[in-house]
């Protein structure tokens, strides 16, 4: 699949300002969990209404926000997502997770040591029971197998396009020029949203992907409303949401820097 990577002396050079400063209250840094409870996050899970939390998927131990299957006989298809409960626009977001145990009974083979976090995604109120992934933009999350390269930060686009250097691209996942990451280690990643002019994931200071105007449209993305689907529609801005895709994981942050225009 193809790759991208960030050669512009003026786009590392706005990154790295937009990384570091701290200089107004604009751009402090805000914990959207608060390492207690999931107050201010709402689940979603396939075959179950927004706000139930099945087999208590989503929960808190020893201060890390989990996801765990341990309730769960096989896993089913029941793909879930943790909204935050409001959206945003133009935000530094950054993420803290690792991988941990072994993947539930029933998970496909794709799915393993794999998870992410949404983008600009649509309401969760607005998703049926058996809608499978929100409408959104996935910075994907993977971890190493031990078997060779396995790059973290993979854009995936479900019921979304985006543009990679002018050019329109459909293919649902897009790899990172990124590492590998083996084992249970924490990995950080930071992602850059300028509504549709601009998005970025970056992984100890390098821009792995960029894209630019993502719109909705495309498929890999089933049983949703078809007024939530308008495509061609541009996604200016959307809810954040982390996901469960079978394979246990753990957050100990997930911090916001809300950004001007």
């Amino acid at each position: 699949m193809k790759r991208a990577k960030s050669t512009s002396i003026l786009w590392v050079a706005l990154t790295f300002i937009t990384l570091n400063c701290t200089s107004t209250k604009e751009n402090e840094w805000v914990n959207l969990f608060n390492g207690k409870d999931l107050e201010g996050w709402i689940p979603k899970i396939t075959g179950y209404p927004t706000g139930e939390n099945y087999g208590e998927t989503f929960r808190v131990e020893d201060g890390l926000l989990t996801v765990s299957y341990e309730n769960y006989y096989r896993f089913d298809n029941r793909f879930g997502h943790l909204f935050y409960e409001k959206p945003f626009s133009n935000y530094l977001l950054r993420v803290e997770y690792r991988f941990v145990g072994e993947q539930v009974e029933g998970g496909a083979a794709w799915a393993l040591r794999n998870s992410g976090v949404m983008l600009h995604s649509q309401d969760p109120y607005t998703m049926q029971e058996q809608q499978d992934f929100p409408i959104s933009l996935e910075a994907q999350f993977l971890g190493g197998l031990g078997e060779g390269p396995r790059p973290t930060g993979n854009l995936c686009t479900p019921g979304t396009h985006v543009e990679m250097d002018g050019q329109l691209i459909e293919n649902h996942c897009i790899n990172a020029n990124a590492p590998t990451f083996d084992g249970d280690q924490w990995v950080t990643m930071d992602i850059l949203v300028r509504e549709d002019k601009e998005i970025a994931h970056i992984i100890n200071g390098d821009t792995i992907i960029r894209y630019q105007n993502p719109t909705i449209g495309g498929s890999m993305v089933a049983n949703f409303l078809p007024e939530a689907k308008p495509d061609g529609q541009p996604l200016k801005s959307g809810y954040i949401a982390l996901q469960s895709e079978s394979h246990p994981i753990q957050f100990r942050k997930v911090m916001i820097k809300e950004l001007e225009n």
